[in-house]
């Protein structure tokens, strides 16, 4: 699916470009007018490349805040840390993951990340999301087909609730903002209310057939007898 809207998009946007070469114009008085040009094409090609650029910039850039942050992670699950923290959160976590362990890996990862995020670290909760997803596609049934708690994961990371926007005030200070701590109010009921509509979003289309989760029956073992 995802490389079908990738070709639609490269496709049309190739085909709006060659289209507006043409240079098609229509006024009253002259008709229709058309003037060539390869200048459409040209700034595509350019803002492949450009785009292409930056991407791989931003994939640079993230590599040394996964490599601190795994590794924090990998020593907080280590020492315990993670199951203390789990445990504190639980009665919580279950209610959002009723499919996750409450000592599974995934349930660490995403308690680290939900908290990344309360604290507005956006770049340090990346890495943590991404191990969060990988631990959750190990309990995953359908491999193809995200879980409930992938779903919840993922609106709660979206949405999450900021208590304290770090990283936009550091931007404001940066900005010679005269007060750049003044958003944290509006932050906080701006993300306390996406917050509260995704989890209830989620909650009840988690409800509708349409989105129920067909898990497909194992394959008897080896050497196994099949009842009359």
């Amino acid at each position: 699916m995802i490389n079908t809207i990738w070709i639609v998009l490269m496709g049309g946007g190739i085909l709006v470009a060659a289209f507006q070469c043409l240079g098609l114009d229509y006024s009253s008085a002259a008709g229709l007018v058309m003037d060539p040009s390869f200048t459409p094409l040209t700034e595509l090609t350019k803002g492949l490349f450009s785009s292409a650029k930056a991407a791989v910039n931003l994939a640079i850039g993230l590599i040394g805040i996964m490599a601190l942050w795994l590794g924090l992670m990998k020593i907080a699950e280590e020492s315990g840390l993670v199951k203390i923290f789990a445990r504190a959160v639980r009665p919580v976590m279950i209610r959002l993951f009723p499919g996750v362990p409450t000592e599974h890996p995934a349930m660490g990862a995403m308690v680290m990340n939900i908290s990344a995020n309360v604290l507005g670290l956006g770049n340090a909760a990346t890495p943590l999301g991404l191990k969060a997803m990988q631990e959750l596609q190990k309990l995953n049934k359908v491999k193809d087909t995200a879980t409930d708690a992938m779903a919840t994961f993922m609106a709660l990371n979206t949405s999450s609730v900021t208590l304290i926007p770090a990283t936009m005030i550091g931007i404001r200070a940066a900005a010679n903002s005269t007060n750049p701590a003044e958003i944290i109010g509006p932050v906080i009921l701006a993300t306390g209310v996406s917050t509260t509509v995704a989890i209830v979003m989620i909650k009840l289309l988690q409800k509708l057939p349409r989105y129920q989760i067909v898990i497909p029956e194992s394959p008897p073992k080896a050497g196994e007898r099949e009842e009359d």
